[in-house]
């Protein structure tokens, strides 16, 4: 009977890790699908003044979130800004030189030098967490990284402000999510709050 209740808990473990990878995806993809849409289909003139009305609402959705006792983390202290800090500057970069490059560039283009990140991650979690990733994991990067550039030299609308934009998202991207880990292994703060404090942070800074 044990043996059975523990297939049937890896089984459904499984499944929550499959929907939550898939759920991620998609809603990462529409997030650059809206914006795009928003910066260049009703040419909205500001990609500063989009990000900010971002924050703003995740602010909101996680405080609703937190009175509803969906999620749980501490209440906003001022003395917190020292324990998180960079996040909240590392946060802003990420956010200005993303929407940025959304703006300036096409979605296949964007989406493929998005792939940088993943090489930049690998390298930060290397020489900041000392994680070193197997050789299979390298493998598929690189691979990864090489269609991005050969999809890159394609590319008949260079736009040279679009490509720094992107590739300075990728490293903000990278440094966030490396600091990030850092700061929840070592047990300083919730898993909700760095996202929580990053938004309100960049409203102070």
């Amino acid at each position: 009977m044990s043996a059975v209740q523990d297939d049937t808990s890896d089984s459904s473990m499984f499944c929550k890790k499959i929907l939550s990878a898939l759920f991620y995806a998609v809603a990462s993809f529409m997030i650059t699908v809206v914006n795009k849409t928003v910066l260049t289909t009703y040419s909205f003139p500001s990609f500063q003044v989009l990000g900010i009305g971002q924050m703003l609402a995740t602010i909101i959705v996680l405080f609703i979130a937190k009175k509803l006792r969906i999620v749980t983390f501490p209440s906003l202290d001022l003395n917190t800004f020292g324990k998180i800090f960079p996040l909240p500057l590392i946060y802003i970069g990420n956010m200005i030189f993303g929407l940025g490059g959304t703006k300036e560039l096409s979605l296949p283009m964007f989406t493929a030098l998005r792939r940088f990140s993943i090489l930049m991650t690998m390298i930060l979690e290397l020489y900041i967490l000392g994680v070193r990733p197997s050789y299979s994991v390298q493998f598929s990067v690189y691979m990864m990284v090489t269609g991005a550039v050969i999809a890159a030299s394609n590319d008949l609308a260079f736009n040279l402000q679009g490509y720094v934009f992107v590739l300075l998202n990728d490293f903000f991207t990278a440094i966030n999510g490396v600091y990030t880990k850092k700061k929840l292994d070592s047990k300083e703060l919730d898993k909700y709050y760095p996202f929580f404090l990053s938004n309100i942070g960049l409203l102070t800074v």
